[in-house]
């Protein structure tokens, strides 16, 4: 079951408008009430799971994937601004960056994030039947979505476990993002789900390079790291369904 409805945000962009909020709930919670979940919160709501509300007409299917598959989770997904001059970018950065196409970006990642921990997981977990520990609390993104999910892992480690980054765009500030996760108070057991298609490197030269260097230096502070490059992959909402068994299996994976 998906629920929608609309939360008045205004601290995020300044917009003060109604965003749409995607809150899937597995259908087994019917027939076991006394059933508690963890959570995956994802960034731009509106492409996880119906394709009639994706930007680009297709959508990530997250709620088909989970159903087909009895996937215990829960998941919180929130739409982006979709304010102009960059008000996407914005929103999803932690840093203040500049690029030639979008000019400069004034980062308001930190302000979008202490709403999702301040005010929206505790409206969560205080309406739905969550398991609100930090083990059983995850973060995923694509794109600019992914590298909020790397900056919430390393920003808000006593909130969230595990996370899921999707063609992070570590471009927008690659050397102040490895600053950030290596100076970060990790907690032993983070686990982290990260990849690449193969057929985006070519938009950014260095990414691999930085790509591979991010994976190896969280890997020396003990981040449990599942990295890859997706063969033919690209930056896309359909090529980002596709990598859903090695993203939710990383984020649900268990062994006693």
């Amino acid at each position: 079951m998906i629920e929608k409805w609309n939360v008045a945000i205004p601290p995020l962009s300044g917009e003060k408008v109604q965003r749409r909020v995607y809150v899937y709930i597995p259908d087994d919670n019917d027939e076991d009430t006394d059933q508690r979940y963890p959570v995956l919160y994802m960034f731009d709501g509106h492409n996880v799971f119906f394709d009639e509300d994706a930007t680009y007409g297709k959508s990530w299917g997250l709620g088909d994937y989970l159903d087909e598959n009895h996937i215990p989770l829960m998941v919180v997904a929130v739409e982006c601004s979709h304010a102009p001059k960059n008000g996407r970018l914005s929103e999803y950065s932690p840093f203040n960056f500049f690029d030639k196409k979008f000019g400069a970006v004034r980062g308001r990642g930190k302000i979008t994030m202490d709403w999702y921990v301040d005010t929206l997981k505790p409206m969560i977990d205080e309406q739905y039947p969550t398991i609100p520990d930090r083990e059983a609390t995850f973060i995923a993104g694509s794109s600019m979505g992914g590298l909020m999910s790397l900056y919430a892992l390393a920003a808000y480690p006593d909130v969230f476990g595990r996370a899921a980054a999707l063609s992070p765009s570590i471009w927008v500030a690659p050397r102040k993002l490895t600053e950030l996760m290596m100076n970060a108070p990790l907690h032993e057991g983070t686990v982290l789900y990260m990849d690449y298609g193969s057929r985006e490197m070519a938009n950014h030269p260095t990414i691999c390079r930085h790509f591979a260097a991010l994976t190896a230096k969280l890997m020396t502070k003990g981040v449990q790291v599942t990295s890859r490059i997706v063969p033919n992959g690209d930056h896309c909402e359909a090529c980002w369904e596709e990598q859903l068994p090695w993203m939710i299996s990383t984020l649900m994976y268990e062994r006693e």
